[in-house]
């Protein structure tokens, strides 16, 4: 009889975890046929069933229930041995990011410079969406590193804080003066994806500080707010990182209406069990690589 293969148990605990054999193959990379061959050979290799298959999906028998807590075993000493024994040039695998719009028009292809000149045998993958949708793929295992507006409140979650983004008032150069800075607040707003933290906070000041009848343009692209200021269809409270660029061209200009939202705080979150060495390793990268970009704008 064949031993117990680490494949076989990494399709096991990606079933257990993610409540299905469809989500598993997803996450693995692979397809549905082939997780299940790998439990049913598993189940073949130690001679019982390890979950129950019926209309209420799959459930863990009491030996696959003690099987968990091997696998979780044997998973962290793979991971001790990968971290301590295989050269970086020879890490091989899968790395999956996902990253706020934010942080895609700053610093994310430095990220991904410096994790493919560290590990050039890994892939690495790397979605952009909106921070809500980042934390629902990260708790559903579909990402391993997530970086978003955080941090996320999960006891499994595993958040490594980034230096935030102040904002800055931008209207287009071209914009006639306004005798009252805050009379720009009358014009319509640009502003971030409607389910986003910032969208929301941004309303609520609006509502509060000029009234209700204030036009917000939310979008899920940023460049497209930058754009839409220059063309000088809308003012925009926007990341000064990304916005200085813009001033420097003479296209926008920064203005003070008196107040401006609070600054966007961020994190590179992972889930910290089981323990995956290159999640943390990439966590910390992302702050070192976020650390210097942000240094660097501030001595422009």
């Amino acid at each position: 009889m064949n031993g117990i293969r680490l494949d076989q148990l990494n399709a096991f605990l990606h079933v257990v975890r993610l409540g299905g054999v469809g989500k598993a193959a997803d996450a693995l990379g692979l397809t549905q046929p082939a997780v299940t061959a790998r439990i049913r050979n598993l189940e073949l290799t130690v001679g019982t069933a390890l979950f129950t298959r019926g209309g209420g999906g799959m459930r863990l028998t009491e030996k696959g229930e003690v099987l968990v807590k091997h696998a979780e075993k044997f998973e962290s000493l793979h991971d001790l041995m990968m971290r301590d024994l295989v050269a970086p040039d020879a890490m091989e695998g899968r790395l999956r990011i996902g990253v706020s719009e934010t942080i895609a028009q700053c610093w994310l292809p430095e990220l991904i410079a410096r994790l493919h000149d560290r590990y050039p045998r890994l892939e690495i993958e790397f979605n952009v969406d909106i921070s809500i949708n980042l934390r629902a793929a990260l708790l559903d295992r579909a990402l391993d590193l997530a970086v978003l507006l955080g941090p996320v409140s999960e006891y499994s979650a595993e958040n490594v804080g980034l230096p935030g983004f102040d904002l800055a008032w931008y209207v287009s150069a071209n914009a006639p003066e306004c005798a009252l800075p805050a009379d720009y607040l009358k014009r319509p707003v640009l502003t971030y994806a409607r389910q986003t933290r910032p969208f929301r906070e941004l309303r609520e000041l609006l509502l509060e500080r000029v009234g209700p009848d204030v036009a917000m343009f939310p979008s899920s692209s940023l460049s497209t707010c930058f754009r839409l200021v220059e063309a000088d269809l809308g003012i925009a409270a926007l990341p000064r990182a990304l916005g200085c660029d813009y001033v420097a061209r003479g296209t926008i200009r920064e203005f003070d209406p008196g107040w401006i939202p609070g600054p966007l705080n961020f994190t590179a979150t992972y889930l910290a069990e089981p323990r995956r060495t290159l999640s943390e390793t990439a966590a910390k990268l992302a702050r070192e690589v976020a650390t210097e970009f942000i240094l660097n704008k501030l001595s422009l």
